[in-house]
Parts: C-alpha cells; sequence; structure tokens
C-alpha cells in the first residue's frame, strides 16, 4: 500500500507489477542496518515524507490461529517512508515492526539513480500534474484534502460492504449440506473375512 506524502492519495501494487519492483529497488525493504542521520532527524523533525509504503503479505491466518478461512488476513510486515534532504538525497525511513509499539526506527540512503527514475504522479493515477506532481499543491491541502476525504469515506464504505459480503458467502457455503464430513450417512465398516 502507498500513501503519498502531502496528499494521503494511496494505491495498492502487488508482487510482480512493475511498480512493485520500481519501489522494492528503490526502497529495499530487505536492508537490516541503520545509517546515522542528524540528531534532529532521529528526534522527528525530519523533512516532509514524500511516500510511505506498508509492505503486507496477503493470504495468511485461518484456522487454527484465527476464527476465519485460511487466506483471508493481511499482515504489515514493513512501513518505509521516502523522504528528500536538502541535498537532494534520498533517505528511506524504516519501522521493521509497524505493529509493535517500540523506537526501532532505521534510516538508509535510498538509490539515487532509481529515485530520479522513480514516478510517483503516474503510480498514483496523476500525470496531468495535480496535487501529487505539483509540491505547490501539495504544500496547501485544502482542495486535495477534501477530495482524500470523500474517496477515503467511499473505499471504506465499499470495503466493509465487500467484506460482509464475502462472509456471509463463506458462511452460506460452510453451511451447505454437503458441505463438510458426512454427518448421517452410512459410513463404511471393514470386516475381517478370514472369521
Amino acid at each position: 500500500m502507498v500513501v503519498a506524502g502531502g496528499t494521503g492519495r494511496t494505491v495498492a501494487v502487488r508482487s510482480g507489477q512493475r511498480d512493485f519492483a520500481r519501489l522494492w529497488l528503490l526502497l529495499e525493504p530487505t536492508h537490516t542496518g541503520t545509517e546515522q542521520v542528524p540528531e534532529e532527524w532521529a528526534e522527528g523533525s525530519f523533512p516532509p515524507v514524500r511516500l510511505t509504503v506498508l509492505w503486507g503479505l496477503s493470504g495468511v491466518g485461518g484456522w487454527p490461529s484465527t476464527n476465519r478461512p485460511p487466506g483471508g488476513d493481511v499482515a504489515v510486515e514493513r512501513q518505509d517512508q521516502l523522504l528528500v534532504a536538502g541535498d537532494g538525497t534520498p533517505w528511506v525511513r524504516s519501522d521493521p515492526s509497524p505493529t509493535v509499539e517500540d523506537d526501532d526506527i532505521r534510516w538508509h540512503r535510498a538509490p539515487r539513480s532509481v529515485f530520479e527514475r522513480f514516478d510517483l504522479a503516474r503510480l498514483l493515477g496523476d500525470a496531468e500534474g495535480g496535487p501529487v506532481a505539483s509540491p505547490a499543491a501539495a504544500a496547501d491541502p485544502d482542495g486535495p484534502l477534501r477530495d482524500v476525504v470523500r474517496w477515503a469515506v467511499t473505499a471504506a464504505a465499499l470495503g466493509l460492504a465487500a467484506g460482509a459480503g464475502g462472509t456471509l458467502l463463506i458462511r452460506r457455503a460452510a453451511a451447505r449440506r454437503a458441505a463438510g464430513p458426512p454427518r448421517e450417512e452410512p459410513r463404511h465398516v471393514l470386516i475381517d473375512l478370514d472369521e
């Protein structure tokens, strides 16, 4: 899940897509080390975040861990944020365990060559130079914020409806008479013919 900084516009990309591969090269989510950053950055006063990526793993969960069928859950594995220093150097601020409340924040430089080729506006479907492509428009969130809130409410309502509908369909399928092991039918019994 990619969230644009300043506007909150969101898009989901999946493994195997070109944009996923570019984000992987840019943010290097397997990077485990950390680099020294200015003290004010470590204390939370760093440049504006250009984008936030929540790396997730879908198709997890299910019995016996949860009370749901397998494959319906998503695990949030990592959170990376891209920001650009005053000298133009792209930096990645990583939280390797965003679901755990701790202070394990790691920093590393992103490859400048990949950053220069990265097209955030196209990734978020804003090739016309709207709020994502224009830093001046991103700095004034009055107009875009209203659209983002409207989109987020609509997406949340549609997601809730789709989730409820999927749950009902799965429960109906599980409750069918033919689903599961035989209930009252005769069972096959092995007998010993030597007696």
